[in-house]
């Protein structure tokens, strides 16, 4: 097995609990991890049997694009875009952190990990 990651993947866009998090939007990071048997990819040089990073990138492009109340909701969706696009993942992680959530403190990020 090996690992196929896309790391700081950043979007503005309007996710959050409040109304006014979802009018006025925020800047998000995205990591997503794959693990997957590329043996053949490597040996064949073929993207055709790997898992096409352009393609994972645009499914985390348009789902950050949708409206989410919950980074959990969010994370959940990336897995399973994923998961139903490729028929060699065998796990997926995906990170997803929200900037300076609005809480009465400072915070950097709020983010959320799954793993499936």
């Amino acid at each position: 097995m090996g690992k196929i990651k896309l790391e700081g993947m950043t979007f503005f866009s309007h996710h959050g609990v409040s109304n006014e998090e979802q009018q006025i939007g925020n800047r998000y990071t995205v990591n997503v991890t794959i693990t997957t048997d590329f043996l053949a990819a490597a040996k064949a040089d073929l993207i055709d049997t790997t898992i096409d990073y352009e393609r994972v990138y645009m499914l985390v492009h348009q789902i950050m694009g949708g409206n989410s109340r919950l980074l959990e909701a969010i994370a959940l969706r990336i897995v399973n875009a994923i998961k139903n696009s490729f028929d060699n993942v065998e796990k997926v992680l995906v990170t997803v952190s929200k900037h300076n959530p609005p809480i009465k403190g400072i915070c950097d990020l709020a983010t959320v990990e799954l793993e499936a």
